[in-house]
């Protein structure tokens, strides 16, 4: 790893460390505010940190599993209504905006990688919010850690379960690509949507 690399990452270490003992200074840990600016200043601050580390991603973890049903359990636990909600606010248009979708093998990997860097970046804030949440509860109550728990689960739960709904679909729009070696063979159809 280059010198210049481990310096940007040890500056946005920094910088995310600054911002959280801010918002605990100011803000207390046991508000909707201070639950809000963490997930998203953890997930910025991860979000470049992955970005430049640029792993492979290859571990078996991204795998589909066999209790994920080829995402029956995520349509049960109301992934659709999360994606209408993308959709609403606006999240969907902008993502394929940055994300272009036009189906062919280049575009396809890229948004299939994409989804491994989300999926680990959210993962990550999921844990480090876990983290922040079972201290509110020790600390406090269980009650005032309810803001970060309903924010985790929207925002870093949700995002990975969409991740996991996605990704199969994509390798399957992949190999159909491979098999017809033609653009747009299969992937509109697939509706993939919402990587955040």
């Amino acid at each position: 790893m280059k010198f210049a690399k481990i310096l940007i990452l040890i500056f946005i270490a920094i910088i995310t460390f600054a911002l959280i003992y801010a918002y605990i200074k100011f803000l207390g840990m046991q508000g909707f505010l201070f639950a809000n600016y963490l997930n998203f200043t953890l997930m910025a601050c991860i979000g470049v940190f992955t970005e430049k580390l640029k792993s492979k991603n290859t571990s078996n973890y991204f795998n589909q599993k066999v209790w994920e049903n080829n995402g029956k359990i995520y349509k049960l636990l109301g992934i659709n209504v999360f994606r209408k909600l993308l959709v609403w606010i606006g999240w969907e248009k902008l993502n394929k905006k940055a994300n272009p979708v036009n189906g062919n093998m280049e575009a396809l990997t890229n948004l299939e990688y994409n989804t491994k860097q989300s999926e680990l970046a959210h993962l990550i804030v999921f844990f480090i919010v876990l983290g922040f949440t079972i201290y509110v509860i020790i600390e406090f109550s269980f009650i005032k850690s309810l803001w970060l728990i309903f924010l985790n689960i929207l925002f870093n739960v949700y995002p990975i379960f969409l991740q996991r709904y996605n990704r199969p679909r994509l390798q399957k729009a992949f190999e159909l690509n491979k098999q017809r070696r033609t653009p747009n063979s299969g992937f509109n159809k697939l509706g993939v949507s919402g990587l955040i």
